[in-house]
């Protein structure tokens, strides 16, 4: 399953969430002289599109301007956003919660049995390379427009991220620990709880997190495709009658969560797997 890997040509010694991405090697020590450069690009980009908006008079059908856009988390029209936020965290928690356990259980099973390994990969590699955004109006056409078919679509999602990361994770152990491991008499068990797992939670937490954002993308995307709740169905209200400051306001709200995603995920691995750094 190395090959299946997101993270694949990543040397063993530093495979974990802090070599997943530049950006996190970045965020760890941050000091004060980078948080407020940090702040200075914001404050540049969001002042200077908000000059640049009014000055050419560009209408807010087209680009709002900033201001515009935080105008609407003051407005009446918030609290329908955050109605239909609440059913798309639902969505991505109930999804993301089946995908990734079934994903962790499959990671483990194919680790310790090779033989499931060459039976289940054909399918995993076809759920990995199948936008499952194509199959929300198969799923919507056999389960109807409610949370059903999306809890699905995320699930199906999500769930493969986790497993191939997991089990890459699990592979990627020191040979020499398992057979010292086993020469005091650890069992299968023994090594994989004490051992595997361990050794396995970088790569595991990176999983979770790329898990996550792809359940994300996939819940918005199939409150695009219907069903009438949900802040992807705002997404294409707003942007079939021109009210794109409502538009923003809910992308902005996907980039948050995205952020957040990102960070929590982040945390945990300062906290679950802090002795790779």
């Amino acid at each position: 399953m190395t090959d299946m890997t997101h993270n694949s040509d990543l040397p063993t010694g530093g495979s974990g969430l802090a070599s997943a991405t530049g950006i996190v090697s970045g965020m760890g020590g941050q000091g004060a002289r980078e948080i407020i450069a940090i702040l200075a690009v914001a404050v540049l980009v969001i002042g200077g599109g908000e000059f640049l908006l009014r000055f050419f008079d560009v209408p807010q059908f087209i680009l709002p301007a900033p201001s515009t856009i935080a105008a609407v988390f003051a407005s009446p029209e918030i609290t329908t956003i955050s109605q239909h936020y609440g059913y798309t965290l639902f969505e991505l928690f109930a999804g993301y919660a089946i995908g990734a356990s079934i994903g962790l259980v499959l990671a483990a099973v194919i680790t310790q049995f090779p033989f499931v390994e060459k039976v289940i990969t054909p399918y995993i590699l076809l759920l990995v390379t199948t936008p499952m955004l194509a199959l929300v109006p198969l799923l919507i056409l056999n389960f109807g427009f409610g949370y059903t078919p999306r809890v699905i679509a995320v699930a199906l999602a999500s769930g493969p991220m986790v497993m191939v990361n997991a089990a890459t994770g699990f592979r990627r152990v020191d040979a020499g620990k398992i057979a010292l491991a086993r020469s005091y008499g650890a069992s299968t068990l023994q090594i994989f709880t004490k051992i595997r797992i361990p050794m396995a939670m970088p790569m595991v937490i990176v999983g979770l997190m790329i898990g996550a954002i792809f359940g994300m993308i996939t819940a918005v995307g199939a409150e695009m495709s219907g069903g009438g709740f949900g802040i992807g169905s705002r997404l294409t209200t707003y942007s079939s009658t021109l009210r794109m400051p409502e538009f923003f306001a809910c992308i902005l709200i996907l980039a948050v969560t995205g952020i957040a995603i990102y960070a929590f995920f982040f945390w945990l691995g300062k906290k679950l797997a802090g002795w790779e750094s």
